[in-house]
């Protein structure tokens, strides 16, 4: 997991220079999934799910 501030980094590249995901990876230095990953998010906030009761 990259840290905050390469990952709103990404996002600025993406959103506000409109790179490509190709250019970003290479500015960057990560993979090509990783920064498709954070060029495209909307929420930084992590979901958590709610655990089930057990009731076999």
């Amino acid at each position: 997991m990259l840290q905050m501030p390469q990952q709103q980094y990404i996002k600025f590249l993406r959103e506000q220079e409109g790179c490509t995901i190709r250019e970003i990876t290479e500015r960057v230095g990560v993979n090509w999934r990783t920064a498709k990953k954070y060029a495209d998010c909307d929420d930084w906030n992590l979901s958590i799910k709610k655990k089930r009761p057990y009731g076999g």
